[in-house]
């Protein structure tokens, strides 16, 4: 495969679709990919040429506040997901499937996947899988929904471990992910997202499958690349290493906040009477 060359930028006038995303791995273009959570937000990544927006579990951290991505309902991804497809109705919308949605049996994934994609208008579901998880991807896939297998650290799984983990630390483990995606592949996965794993892990998937490979801290070769939005814009207290933030928004909206608390209190919000005035007669 050629070198991989800067995503392209600007948003587009048609729908992004899969055969889009497909197309810019064999061009070796990189797409970026952000969460998003909301309407609003979805409108300006769009406009910032954010065209693969990622609906993550990750919400129950920044939106909810809790310290586990495990703390949050199918329900709610599904009014998240349908808010960012109306703020950004081009975008190519991929829908996290929460902790519990889909582990009790292949019906259930179906039956769930199915309400992301017609309620969530989601593009694509992803799910955190391992070997186990085989016959749900596959029958989720057989019923024509295009299926994102997460593997590498799945942060479901951090009550069990404990701790993250970092994926492709030694040769065997390297080669055990790599029969894991060349598995899901098998199975009718339609991309892989590889979550936080050395960049030779990251490499090696890539040239062991046939369809996209998406990076979260995965090395630099992947094809797309995401991390959380909140974390980008420095508004977590604690970012991974490999979601370095590019401004201080956290402090931004500090200032801001400081600010109308003294034009507040300073008397100088509609200190002119305010727009509205009464009628002559």
């Amino acid at each position: 495969m050629s070198p991989l060359v800067e995503a392209k930028t600007g948003p587009v006038d048609d729908k992004v679709t899969l055969r889009d995303l497909r197309r810019w791995v064999r061009e070796g273009t990189r797409f970026p990919i952000l969460t998003c959570y909301d309407a609003t937000t979805a409108k300006w990544l769009w406009r910032g040429g954010v065209q693969t927006l990622l609906v993550g579990d990750s919400a129950a951290n920044v939106i909810l506040g809790h310290d586990s991505t495990i703390h949050v309902s199918l329900d709610f991804l599904i009014t998240l997901t349908a808010a960012v497809r109306r703020g950004a109705p081009h975008a190519f919308v991929m829908g996290d499937m929460p902790f519990g949605s889909y582990h009790e049996s292949d019906a259930q994934a179906v039956r769930n996947a199915t309400r992301m994609m017609t309620e969530g208008r989601a593009d694509a579901v992803k799910m955190e899988v391992d070997g186990h998880y085989t016959g749900a991807v596959e029958k989720v896939a057989r019923a024509g929904i295009p299926v994102i297998a997460h593997i590498g650290w799945r942060p479901q799984r951090t009550m069990a471990t404990g701790v993250p983990v970092v994926a492709g630390r030694t040769t065997k483990k390297i080669d055990e992910l790599v029969d894991l995606a060349k598995m899901m592949a098998s199975c009718g996965a339609a991309m892989l997202l590889l979550e936080s794993a050395t960049a030779e892990a990251g490499r090696a998937v890539i040239d062991a499958v046939d369809i996209p490979v998406i990076g979260c801290g995965a090395g630099p070769d992947c094809h797309g690349h995401v991390i959380v939005l909140h974390d980008w814009l420095g508004m977590t207290d604690w970012q991974p290493s490999f979601a370095k933030p590019t401004t201080d928004g956290g402090a931004w909206l500090t200032a801001a906040a400081e600010r109308w608390v003294q034009m507040v209190q300073r008397g100088e919000y509609l200190a002119d009477g305010g727009p509205y005035r009464m009628n002559e007669a």
